[in-house]
């Protein structure tokens, strides 16, 4: 059984507004464009996927550029969000993915400047069955 975790209740709406941006951010979601991506990631963005590979901006643009309109939200579905402070202007919004075929654990770590955010990381990590 995984731990429950505790959000402190003044990251609340900073987790209602991440929770939309990451809809914009990840590909599996039909709202998704590349102009939201180009504003949300900066060209210092990385990830490493849910094989464990490393990925470029450019190579996570792609694939959104390729998903988009695709799949059907409702067979991917995140729930379980948390979100939690890393330093000043910097959180980890953690999630589940559930697609058809397998489960991930997700982190993004975004970044505040002022009132823009980015996505500077992103990781998946696939739940074992």
């Amino acid at each position: 059984m995984e731990p429950e975790l505790s959000l402190d209740p003044a990251l609340a709406p900073l987790l209602d507004e991440l929770r939309v941006l990451e809809n914009l951010f990840h590909a599996a979601y039909p709202d998704a464009t590349p102009e939201a991506f180009d504003r949300l990631v900066p060209p210092d963005f990385w990830e490493t996927g849910a094989t464990g590979r490393r990925y470029s901006r450019d190579f996570a643009r792609q694939v959104l550029v390729g998903r988009h309109g695709r799949p059907d939200p409702a067979t991917w579905l995140a729930d379980d969000h948390h979100l939690q402070a890393a330093g000043p202007g910097v959180y980890l919004l953690t999630y589940r993915l559930q697609q058809p075929g397998r489960v991930t654990r997700r982190l993004t770590v975004w970044r505040r400047d002022g009132l823009q955010w980015q996505a500077v990381y992103h990781q998946g990590t696939v739940v074992a069955a």
